[in-house]
């Protein structure tokens, strides 16, 4: 049903109705940062277009979902992005009939950019089939946790290498970690401040008639690769400076075992898991 589309940062997701090609952190308008700054990097938004326009002709979805931070501004818009989102956007219309978004923390003042017929969905995510998605600044709704696997994006997750000679690189990564649904169940209810009863599994069945399966956290590399990310593998001192690096209330959570999750570069290849890696950044 999930299809990582190798080697790009993509996924496929085939339900009985549908097939949805899914991205996350387009980030376009990032260039407008490096401006501020004194560094002039001509805008990369075709680059990113027909990357995903490429991938469109191949796989040909009949929807396309893109998992937060549509622009770079996080609050408001640039010059650039009031010219740059709208025309990313009109281009992949041409090719792909139903186009929704996920909310993202760039997101803000997003509307007007886009264009007639672009579905904005709640930052809490949605389903599709089995599997639900949601960005990841935010916990996702409570509803998310019928799907025993969830995919979210706002990480830009990547992992460092340091060779004996000193020079370092980073890689990005898909990222696979086991949940704990209990724990998930337990955390999200306090979080909509409900009282557990007898368990956290009953209590969600009285609120949302919901029973929990979701065992499995998958975490999407950026669709825009000029951004990079902070390394998860990063070795830091300090008590807890290990789980505060971290990006996402989900991810600092008890239910999700980040330690030992799994990281796979984008052509497939196995690395190991994050605990596994530490050595090496």
């Amino acid at each position: 049903m999930i299809t990582p589309l190798t080697p790009h940062p993509a996924a496929l997701i085939k339900t009985q109705k549908t097939r949805t090609l899914v991205i996350a952190d387009l980030h376009i308008g990032w260039e407008i940062a490096l401006l501020q700054r004194g560094i002039h990097v001509p805008t990369q938004m075709p680059r990113l277009l027909q990357r995903l326009k490429s991938l469109i002709e191949t796989y040909k979805p009949e929807k396309l979902l893109v998992l937060g931070d549509v622009k770079h501004t996080v609050a408001t818009a640039e010059i650039g992005e009031w010219q740059d989102v709208p025309d990313f956007f009109n281009e992949l219309k041409k090719q792909i009939r139903e186009i929704h978004v996920i909310r993202g923390n760039h997101d803000g003042n997003l509307e007007p950019l886009l264009p007639e017929n672009i579905k904005i969905l709640s930052t809490t995510g949605v389903t599709l089939g089995e599997v639900g998605f949601f960005h990841g600044h935010r916990w996702p709704s409570p509803t998310l946790l019928r799907c025993k696997t969830l995919i979210m994006g706002h990480v830009h997750p990547v992992v460092a290498f340091r060779d004996p000679a000193g020079f370092r690189i980073t890689r990005q990564v898909w990222v696979k970690a086991k949940c704990n649904r209990t724990q998930l169940a337990k955390t999200l209810l306090q979080k909509h401040k409900i009282k557990i009863d007898k368990n956290p599994e009953e209590t969600l069945w009285k609120y949302y008639k919901i029973k929990p399966k979701t065992s499995q956290l998958f975490i999407m590399p950026s669709f825009n690769d000029f951004l990079g990310g902070k390394p998860l593998n990063e070795r830091k001192s300090g008590g807890n400076a290990k789980t505060k690096r971290i990006v996402g209330p989900i991810l600092r959570s008890e239910a999700v075992d980040m330690e030992n999750a799994e990281t796979y570069l984008l052509d497939g290849t196995f690395l190991g898991t994050l605990n596994q890696l530490r050595t090496l950044s």
